[in-house]
């Protein structure tokens, strides 16, 4: 039953990626329920950015469900709500009016729910569910507000009616279906400060169930925010490009900061997750800004950089989580510090992520085009975050390969670890393909997503992107080969393998233990740790991280000149969690505590608010 539920997700995987592949060159369907039309309709249709997203959609669930078949049984004990997960996640972008988006919108919450829900024994994985409830149906509520007041503006529930009629609506009601659409998307995207689910929901699910939800389930805020800016409501003011490009700069960044320091290796995920989706932020923003200045080639840019991060993510972070699941298969820890001895995401070229990072960094630097010197700021703004993310991740994912797969095992699990089953290997290695063919097909790649953002903005699609080893971009004003690239990175790995023979040098093979600063014997407890490798950028972070440090020292009972035992922890606050969501709860609290006083018991006390509501509507009246 199990590999029946996941083989036919597979097949929705693959039918997904077939339509919305179509959809992308540009066919569009419409298919209308008849006997649901006196309740508004299920309406489904396609376009070229639904059709983006449903083959994205497809292209991660074929690996995660065929990753799925060799999990442990307690992962695949949901199949049904992971079967129901995939087919409502494929709706979300089909959806053509209000009734179909909420239905679909809300299966996906559900079934997503109970798949973090998996461990009902567990303490952690019942608190990151309800945060995640709470957070999704929050969202949820300013997805309905908003598209119900521009439904009742426009005169229609139906998506189509909206681009037309919307733009004729006032700025203050345009303004305001924007802040409710964009609250309730960025909360699913994981947008800062609108994140706190993210980092406790991706730990507690299933490894494949992470997989698509870093992968492809934030990317539908991402579709959300391009609907609303781009798409639903016509061109907007440039407050709404700032928005969105300097909540992409602090995701980014804090994001990054924050996966630093963690040493949990799925929560290290989720937290590149929340950075790489404020890399995508950064492309939307620019092509926001652009698009209303009247500048078409940048805009095309900055949109086609943002899709090109959005694939390129889905590839390698659903890699990364199905990797970070076949590590917890073969060790049953994800502690980084319990690990050892058991690159595409570091944008490190010539993979794909290198390419979408470096497209990004072009989009943002046609700021030359503005006139406005406010507007130009916070373009140097996402420029730097862009830049500074780059670099920290770069020494994040260091620390997460090094210290979980290098050196002595630092656990007796470690030590034990074991070859993952070929499902998993088999849907890893295609992920990792799709990592390096997305990195070397540049010049096929960007074609396609040129031609689904130009439908997005009304435009043509671009003419031209160079030959097919080079990239051109923004006419004469950047190129790039990622072939050239590779071929130069291989021919320095070849040099040493050519000239060693050429000047005789001996071939023997010498086996020998690691220096170890003169110490003779090397044990794991001497190693580098998770905590040391971040301790230095908790220092130079320190102003955000604010670390509580605690020590712990135990005597020997025979002499307090001997130590038994030292405990240091140095953990990292969130800034959120005390300046915003703690706040918030007490003032929660103390509203209920206070609203709790009115229940006395007293039915002559119930009888007198009842004559004092009365008297307040007949004054109203």
């Amino acid at each position: 039953m199990d590999r029946f539920a996941y083989g036919l997700a597979t097949l929705v995987g693959i039918a997904a990626t077939a339509v919305g592949s179509c959809g992308m060159s540009g066919r569009v369907g419409t298919l209308r329920v008849a006997w649901l039309v006196p309740l508004g309709g299920l309406e489904l249709t396609l376009d070229p950015l639904g059709g983006f997203f449903l083959a994205l959609i497809g292209f991660a669930a074929v690996p995660a469900s065929i990753y799925a078949m060799s999990s442990s049984p307690a992962e695949r004990r949901d199949r049904f709500a992971y079967l129901v997960f995939v087919f409502s996640m494929c709706l979300v972008p089909l959806a053509a009016n209000t009734m179909t988006f909420a239905i679909a919108w809300e299966l996906m919450s559900l079934a997503s729910y109970f798949l973090v829900l998996h461990d009902r024994e567990s303490k952690r994985s019942i608190y990151a569910g309800w945060v995640y409830a709470v957070m999704t149906h929050a969202g949820l509520a300013c997805l309905l507000a908003g598209m119900l007041l521009l439904g009742a503006w426009t005169g229609s529930p139906r998506f189509e009616d909206w681009r037309a009629a919307a733009p004729a609506l006032s700025s203050a009601a345009r303004n305001a279906v924007f802040v409710l659409l964009g609250l309730g998307f960025a909360g699913k995207a994981g947008v800062i400060p609108l994140h706190v689910w993210l980092p406790l929901a991706h730990p507690a699910a299933p490894s494949h169930v992470s997989a698509l939800m870093s992968g492809v389930m934030i990317k539908l805020g991402v579709y959300g925010l391009l609907r609303v800016s781009l798409d639903w409501l016509g061109v907007g003011p440039a407050w709404w490009g700032v928005a969105i490009l300097a909540a992409g700069a602090a995701s980014s960044v804090i994001g990054v900061l924050y996966a630093l320091v963690d040493h949990d290796l799925k929560r290290l995920l989720a937290f590149h997750s929340i950075e790489n989706i404020g890399i995508i932020l950064l492309g939307v923003g620019s092509a926001v800004l652009y698009h209303r200045a009247g500048l078409p080639a940048p805009a095309l840019l900055g949109l086609a950089a943002a899709l090109y991060h959005t694939v390129n993510h889905a590839a390698f972070k659903a890699l990364l989580f199905l990797g970070a699941g076949a590590v917890v298969h073969a060790t049953g820890t994800r502690n980084m510090e319990d690990l050892g001895g058991s690159a595409a995401i570091a944008a490190l070229p010539p993979l794909n992520g290198f390419v979408s990072e470096w497209l990004t960094f072009v989009a943002l630097f046609q700021n030359r085009h503005l006139d406005a010197v406010g507007l130009n700021l916070v373009f140097i703004l996402g420029i730097a975050s862009l830049a500074l993310t780059g670099g920290l991740a770069m020494a994040c994912f260091v620390k997460a390969f090094g210290i979980t797969f290098l050196a002595l095992p630092r656990s007796d699990a470690a030590a034990r670890a074991h070859e993952a089953p070929v499902t998993m290997r088999l849907a890893m290695l295609t992920l990792a393909a799709s990592c390096v063919a997305l990195g070397l097909g540049a010049t096929l790649v960007i074609p396609v997503l040129g031609a689904v953002a130009a439908s997005v903005l009304g435009q043509p699609p671009p003419a031209t992107v160079g030959d097919w080893l080079t990239l051109q971009v923004s006419g004469s004003y950047a190129s790039l080969s990622t072939p050239a690239i590779a071929i130069a990175l291989g021919a320095a790995f070849l040099v040493p393998l050519i000239a060693l023979p050429l000047v005789r040098a001996s071939r023997r093979t010498r086996y020998y233990e690691t220096w170890g600063c003169g110490r003779i014997l090397q044990t794991a407890r001497m190693e580098y740790t998770a905590t040391a490798f971040a301790n230095p950028f908790k220092r130079v972070f320190d102003f955000f991280y604010r670390p509580a440090k605690h020590l712990d020292i135990e005597f020997h009972p025979e002499s307090r000149f001997f130590v038994k035992r030292i405990e240091y922890e140095n953990p990292a606050r969130s800034i959120f969690d005390d300046w915003l969501y703690r706040p918030a709860l007490d003032l929660l609290r103390s509203g209920a505590r206070a609203a709790g006083a009115l229940q006395s018991g007293s039915a002559n006390l119930y009888l007198a608010y009842i004559l004092a509501a009365l008297l307040l509507m007949l004054v109203l009246a």
